[in-house]
């Protein structure tokens, strides 16, 4: 996280140092404005420690992959976003269903190999062509 939250401060620089940030909805702990006011305050030591943990983890990912194409993950919970943004692996994602409680849509996520982004593409595609989930809308009230 130190390193997206770093690069997110530094995308968003801006904002932050003109108060924009502080017009943002959602000002909680958690949230974006709240995220791009903490990377500013990351010391390049930590940055950059952070960075050769992602070097690691980018290699051990590799290791996994060479037995894998693609895989199959829920598109939120867990920390396989958080994984793949920092290792660069392809990811697609397709809509599944709805949430049974609410009507809301939920997906998932085919994850594919470094520059394999076509067969993760193929994939996907299979999947709704097998499915007719990204045909279907939440009802409206």
């Amino acid at each position: 996280m130190t390193i997206l939250t770093a690069e997110a401060a530094c995308a968003f620089d801006a904002l932050v140092r003109d108060g924009r940030v502080d017009t943002m909805t959602r000002q909680e702990a958690n949230a974006w404005p709240t995220v791009f006011r903490q990377g500013e305050m990351i010391p390049a030591v930590e940055y950059l420690r952070a960075h050769r943990l992602r070097t690691i983890v980018m290699r051990e990912m590799a290791k996994i992959m060479e037995s894998v194409d693609v895989y199959v993950v829920p598109s939120f919970g867990g920390d396989n976003e958080l994984l793949t943004n920092l290792t660069g692996h392809p990811a697609v994602v397709v809509p599944n269903g709805f949430r049974t409680t609410d009507g809301t849509p939920t997906s998932i996520t085919f994850q594919g190999g470094l520059d394999d982004d076509d067969l993760t593409l193929a994939v996907a595609d299979a999947y709704q062509q097998a499915t007719d989930f990204h045909t279907k809308r939440p009802p409206l009230e």
